[in-house]
């Protein structure tokens, strides 16, 4: 059997040890490389170009659903498997259009794990048994409505939002992502105006509805 090198994304310590020991425990898999955040995740990737790559969707810096096609681009021979809290059908629509391999519930059994892997690896689709009938269908393609608000911001529109929901002034926004203040000021104001949200507070709560970070961040 051929060995299946495995990188984690998550920004959990706990989590991503737990899910170590599972997979380190799986017949010729082994987890080369662990990242917290998704900016690191595109980063650490290009170096390990991992056989598969493990996503929490909820990360700091840039959350997994805008990570993704940053990955598959960078490392398009990485088969991706998204983690959530949430059998969400926006989630699971959005990842599978974006080239991820298979959708995992943190509350599934840990049996699932290796056959999510094993699956993967053939070069199936896995998605939890958690996640019901009609959310297949619509990732499927039979149900093509998508969440309007996701679509008004563009790529780097929805990093800079998750970051100022994190608690980024514009100045550190502007280091994370190597931009100019002024780039970032004219971002910040283009999706205030576009979602018609005039105060942090709101950013937040947008960010929170969209996925883009956790309720309890």
């Amino acid at each position: 059997m051929k060995q299946i090198n495995v990188m984690l994304a998550d920004d959990h310590a706990l989590f991503r040890a737990g899910l170590r020991a599972l997979l380190n425990d799986m017949r010729n898999v082994d987890v080369v490389a662990e990242v917290e955040n998704g900016l690191d995740l595109i980063r650490v990737a290009r170096e390990k170009k991992p056989d598969i790559t493990i996503v929490d969707i909820t990360m700091p810096e840039l959350n997994g659903l805008d990570a993704l096609p940053k990955l598959k681009a960078a490392v398009p021979e990485t088969s991706v498997i998204m983690l959530s809290m949430h059998a969400n059908e926006q989630y699971v629509m959005q990842t599978l259009k974006s080239g991820a391999s298979g959708y995992m519930v943190k509350t599934a059994a840990t049996t699932e794990l290796e056959s999510a892997v094993r699956a993967v690896s053939r070069g199936e689709t896995f998605l939890s048994p958690a996640i019901s009938r009609s959310v297949i269908d619509s990732c499927l393609g039979r149900n093509k409505v998508q969440p309007r608000t996701r679509q008004l911001l563009t790529p780097r529109q929805r990093e800079i939002l998750q970051l100022i929901a994190e608690g980024n002034t514009s100045k550190q926004i502007a280091a994370i992502l190597s931009l100019s203040f002024k780039t970032v000021e004219t971002h910040r104001a283009q999706l205030m105006d576009r979602l018609d949200i005039h105060d942090v507070a709101g950013l937040v709560r947008c960010a929170m509805r969209l996925g883009l970070i956790a309720p309890d961040r």
